[in-house]
């Protein structure tokens, strides 16, 4: 078993909220050899987190009722500040799941893209010849998928399952493959 831990050590060719350099969608030729668009799983959507909340509320709600008239009305507050720490915490998860990352390989270059959920992106621009994909094998929990350029590296696909960075390391490989000739 191969294990390496690794760190982000490329930096980007360029960052910010609202980037000057254009697009990856209008970037190069209309057809790439890879394109691959990667983001966290979400598995419950916004039907189910109403459904979720309405069933938090409710209960806490009448469970603060149970207690206020009991005489222990201070327990409707803390009922309902239970509710807000519920809806705050599925609005973080939510935001972290704007997460996106975008890996295209055209004209002999390969392009990465990482948008954060604040909507601040940051660009990698890597030449096919010089750039390996490596990954630990067997592909475990803590395994990265580590793309090595020149020396520095780029860890791509954090949020993804075990098998899914396998999967996403199998093809970009190949692909880097192809694009080298």
């Amino acid at each position: 078993m191969t294990q390496i831990s690794a760190m982000e050590t490329m930096p980007p060719l360029s960052k910010g909220r609202s980037l000057e350099a254009p697009s990856l969608e209008t970037m190069g030729d209309a057809k790439s050899d890879f394109d691959a668009v990667l983001y966290p799983n979400r598995s419950l959507p916004n039907k189910g987190f109403v459904i979720v909340m309405t069933i938090v509320a409710v209960s806490l709600f009448s469970t603060g009722l149970f207690f206020s008239t009991l005489g222990a009305w201070p327990v409707l507050g803390f009922c309902g500040l239970d509710v807000l720490a519920v809806w705050v915490a599925f609005k973080l998860s939510y935001r972290q799941g704007r997460l996106r990352e975008r890996v295209r390989i055209a004209n002999g270059e390969m392009w990465v893209s990482r948008v954060m959920p604040s909507g601040h992106e940051m660009r990698w621009r890597l030449q096919p010849y010089w750039t390996q994909v490596k990954i630990d094998q067997p592909v475990r929990h803590e395994s990265q998928v580590r793309v090595i350029s020149k020396g520095r590296t780029l860890i791509l696909g954090a949020f993804l399952s075990p098998e899914e960075r396998g999967r996403f390391a199998e093809a970009l490989t190949s692909a880097l493959g192809r694009a080298r000739g």
